[in-house]
């Protein structure tokens, strides 16, 4: 049996292109990494009438320039010999956006369909796309679909699995490409010019190369231009320049497909989200519809729906699987020791963690219903304002957001900035949002020190990340990145309704990241900590946990951690292994307290700490430096450990100064 084609599904940004990933390939997909680059790879295969096709989903990207990460790798991967064929997935609402990749697609010569999403949204705006037209002037099939309600899908899947039809010989499409040679020809001509700098599809149409001429074959007329500008063309005119102006000529080719193929009633009405953009991203009420959004999700999350489902997982792990590994060991005669490292260690340790993952759900699950129905996006557009303001730029919030899920890709996200200076300030300031992996520790503290504001609480700490994150960004651009930001260009999506089964797979995703962790680092740290604290620094058995090798590192360090309220060495200790991971913080408490449950473990956090203690426990916990592995990204992406290690001391030394300053002043008043 032969090997299955490779597809890559490839289109600009908020185009429904992982809807339709997911509607074509089901649950069968596979996530990697693109080689030497720390990007999710997700392959899944497309089955339709007993035939098959692998399907990779690339980055949503706008062009094919080699500009951004995304572009490189959406750029690298249609030129490889892997690739048999792309479904270029177009938003039928914004066509004149849409298309200028569509037409850089289409100069490759390559096997293409184009899929027409969002069919059924131009139909409710009374806007007509004559597809068959559409299609003769760009010389590919294209398909009118809607990834959400399945419409049309069988036809696309069909012409997925079979012969796909490279881009038809002398297309309207060409002429445009000609026009456009033509009208460049002359304002660029005499001088010659490195190929390397014109735009990706009119350098390969300059470059002469016989398979590209085999399938895209030029008019006489334009095929004359071409060569005389392979000749020669102006010396004087940056790339920026030439690029600008292919593009322009591209741009006419698109209005005018545009225009003889879209009809459009002549006075429309207001759209669902031009009408509902007059009331979220209004100035007066922008960011309180915000801040009320924000504080019923922690108030869903930490109150009784997310307290009831964690008290059920937690009881199962502590009321019947802890009692029954013991029971079991101790049937078969298993040494104390053993006993105490599995049921003491390992399972208070990852079972204090695990017992937070219905509080993980449900908070991500309310981050998955904002992104997709393309409220995230308004966020970011509101906080320019407020950025703008203190001279950092827009493009910051963007990674920002996606550091309240992790800090590591949230990190590389910073990569799409154009100025250098904003791209490292940006990731300076990233890990002072709230990532997922401090969650447990916000539920554990907020549960024990102040369990009738749970929500309240966790609600401060992620604004109070947000506010440190602007003023720390107008103290780097005073001192160390001065400088002009960069522009900010943002597209803001229309609002669309969730599917039930792309938030369900994204809130799998974050469970299975959490539950992974949870199984190797958690694990491994539970295991650790346990022999450090049963064991002195001559491995000879601790009488007591203050005696353990645990117990003196951290009474070295307890006294720099006793002005912030909480000197305790146990405290101390489970700061240092929250570097590895910030879920070790609750694994570390659970072992060196002793604590069989989270229950447990409250009621002694509510001994050790007063309230005020446990708020600037967890305000050193929200700034401090990163985890490990988020550290490692920022020293890659930062391109030294200079930068690293100064970021990382930039960030521990705010930390202590914010939470001293919270709890020497609350102390005058409480």
């Amino acid at each position: 049996m032969g090997k299955n084609k490779t597809l890559a599904i490839i289109g600009n940004p908020n185009s429904g292109k992982t809807t339709l990933f997911n509607r074509l390939t089901g649950s069968n997909q596979h996530v990697g990494n693109w080689p030497g680059v720390t990007v999710d790879r997700k392959t899944g295969q497309v089955k339709y009438g007993g035939k098959a096709a692998d399907m990779v989903d690339l980055p949503g990207i706008y062009s094919l320039s080699p500009y951004t990460q995304e572009e490189i790798i959406a750029r690298s991967f249609v030129l490889s010999d892997e690739l048999d064929g792309i479904l270029n997935i177009v938003d039928a609402a914004n066509l004149e956006r849409n298309l200028y990749l569509t037409l850089q697609l289409i100069a490759l010569g390559m096997p293409m369909v184009v899929a027409l999403n969002f069919i059924d949204d131009c139909r409710a705006q009374g806007i007509e796309i004559d597809c068959n037209r559409l299609s003769e002037l760009l010389g590919v099939k294209v398909v009118p679909i809607s990834a959400k309600r399945g419409e049309n899908m069988d036809e696309l899947m069909g012409m997925l699995v079979g012969e796909m039809e490279a881009p038809r010989r002398q297309p309207a499409y060409l002429h445009g490409v000609g026009s456009a040679i033509t009208r460049a020809a002359k304002v660029l001509e005499c001088l010659p010019v490195r190929r390397a700098s014109l735009p990706f599809y009119s350098a390969k149409l300059l470059e002469g190369d016989a398979a590209m001429k085999a399938q895209v074959e030029l008019p006489p007329a334009a095929a004359a231009e071409v060569e005389r500008i392979a000749s020669g063309l102006s010396s004087h005119m940056n790339s920026e320049d030439r690029e600008m102006i292919f593009a322009d000529a591209l741009y006419d080719f698109v209005e005018d497909a545009v225009r003889q193929s879209v009809t459009r009633p002549e006075d429309p009405p207001l759209t669902t989200t031009e009408k509902l953009d007059r009331i979220i991203i209004n100035k007066w009420l922008a960011l309180p519809i915000f801040a009320f959004l924000m504080f019923l999700m922690f108030a869903t999350t930490f109150g009784p729906v997310g307290g009831f489902l964690k008290d059920l997982l937690e009881g199962a792990i502590n009321g019947w699987l802890s009692p029954s590994v013991e029971g079991a060991l101790t049937h078969v005669g298993a040494a104390p020791w053993l006993v105490g490292l599995i049921c003491d260690g390992v399972i208070a340790g990852v079972g204090g963690v695990v017992s937070f993952l219905p509080q993980i759900v449900i908070l991500f699950f309310f981050l998955s219903i904002l992104e997709d129905t393309g409220y995230l996006a308004r966020i970011a557009f509101i906080m320019d304002t407020l950025l703008r303001k203190i001279g950092l730029s827009g493009k910051s919030f963007v990674p920002m957001l996606m550091g309240f899920g992790c800090t590591t890709p949230a990190v590389m996200a910073a990569r799409t900035m154009e100025n250098e200076k904003d791209r490292r300030m940006t990731i300076m300031l990233t890990p002072f949002m709230s990532c997922g992996a401090k969650l447990p520790v916000y539920a554990l503290f907020s549960a024990a020190l102040f369990p009738d504001h749970a929500g309240a609480v966790t609600f401060s700490l992620y604004i109070l990340g947000i506010v440190v994150a602007i003023l720390a960004g107008f103290l780097l651009k005073k001192t160390v990145f001065r400088g002009v930001s960069a522009g900010f260009v943002l597209e803001l999506p229309p609002y669309r309704m969730p599917t039930f089964k792309g938030t369900v797979l994204n809130m799998w995703e974050k469970a299975k990241d959490f539950i992974t962790k949870a199984g190797t680092i958690i694990f491994l740290m539970s295991i650790i900590i346990w022999l450090l604290q049963n064991f002195t620094p001559t491995f000879q058995v601790a009488a007591s946990s203050a005696d353990s090798i645990l117990g003196v590192l951290g009474t070295v360090i307890a006294p720099v951690f006793a002005p912030l309220g909480f000197g305790q060495w146990q405290a101390s200790v489970s700061l240092l292994t929250g570097l590895v991971a910030k879920e070790a913080v609750v694994s570390t408490m659970s072992v060196l307290y002793g604590a069989g449950s989270t229950a447990a473990l409250s009621g002694v956090l509510g001994q050790v700490f007063s309230p005020l203690a446990g708020y600037s426990f967890l305000v050193f916990t929200l700034l401090y430096m990163p985890c490990m592995s988020a550290f490692a990204t920022i020293r890659r992406e930062m391109g030294g450990m200079k930068w690293a290690l100064g970021a990382a001391a930039f960030q521990t030394v705010l930390a202590y100064l914010v939470a001293l300053l919270i709890f020497q002043a609350g102390s005058l008043f409480f």
